[in-house]
């Protein structure tokens, strides 16, 4: 296991999939050991944000998650969705709204349809005074226009698994959100941007992910437990290819990610 000297949260992992159906508690436990206290596990649509909210009561103190229906799911998005999103977000262990955003990139849900659920999961996240869990790809201008709506009333944003560029990190920055690293700063084909971006992010802006099962970082010393599989384990690694990007200590990088993270999500 990668040797620690730091505390860290997994903002973003996606314990609810058949990836990790028939080990879940060697995942936890691995991510324990490796000095990975809490995690927070991703809600892409009403199923999931159910079965991340009782993993929440299997693992208490250790998971918590989010609720929310990513754009890819937006298609989905009825009159009962938010009411139903409204009662899972009632329980303390929910502490965002989201996933949610734009994707243009695949389009698997019309983009009138992504902006309208995006709209909707906005208002209830400024209703509910939690903050909200982003998903941005090829959407940039439209996802800024939306947020920046919004941007007096949230409690606050992250960008989760962020992999643009430096003007959109900037942007990002102006706006007072928060930047969720995942292993992708670990790529070495596609991760160059991402790697430049870090440079011109504060440190007090930063938060750390997997998003395991994805993006399994691709600079890992040691053979993964599974093949092609992420886990919340990892995130130390992350931490350190991200210091060093950053030019920074990679302690302090996990101290500071670390406060941001309680802080944003008030945990």
């Amino acid at each position: 296991m990668i040797p620690h000297m730091s505390e860290y949260i997994d903002i973003g992992v996606n314990l609810t999939g058949s990836s990790f159906s028939n080990d879940l508690g060697h995942v936890v436990q691995r991510a324990l050991d490796a000095g990975v206290s809490q995690m927070i596990v991703t809600g892409t649509d009403m199923h999931h944000s159910q079965a991340a909210l009782e993993l929440n009561r299997t693992y208490p103190g250790i998971l918590m998650s989010t609720a929310g229906v990513h754009p890819h799911h937006a298609s989905e998005f009825d009159d009962n969705t938010i009411p139903m999103l409204r009662d899972l977000c009632a329980d303390e262990s929910v502490v965002a709204v989201g996933e949610c955003g734009l994707d243009y990139n695949r389009n698997y849900s019309k983009p009138e349809a992504q902006r309208l659920a995006f709209e909707a999961q906005l208002q209830l996240a400024c209703e509910l005074k939690l903050p909200v869990f982003l998903h941005q790809r090829d959407a940039h201008d439209d996802f800024v226009s939306m947020i920046s709506e919004y941007s007096n009333d949230l409690t606050g944003a992250v960008a989760h698994c962020f992999t643009g560029s430096v003007d959109e990190a900037l942007q990002y920055v102006a706006m007072e959100m928060y930047i969720g690293i995942t292993g992708w700063i670990c790529d070495e084909r596609r991760g160059g941007d991402l790697q430049q971006a870090v440079k011109n992010i504060p440190i007090d802006s930063i938060m750390l992910e997997t998003d395991a099962p994805y993006l399994l970082p691709r600079d890992l010393l040691q053979e993964p437990v599974h093949k092609r599989r992420n886990e919340p384990c990892y995130l130390p690694h992350i931490c350190n290819t991200t210091a060093k990007y950053m030019e920074v200590d990679r302690q302090r990088l996990a101290h500071a990610a670390l406060e941001n993270t309680r802080r944003f999500f008030a945990i």
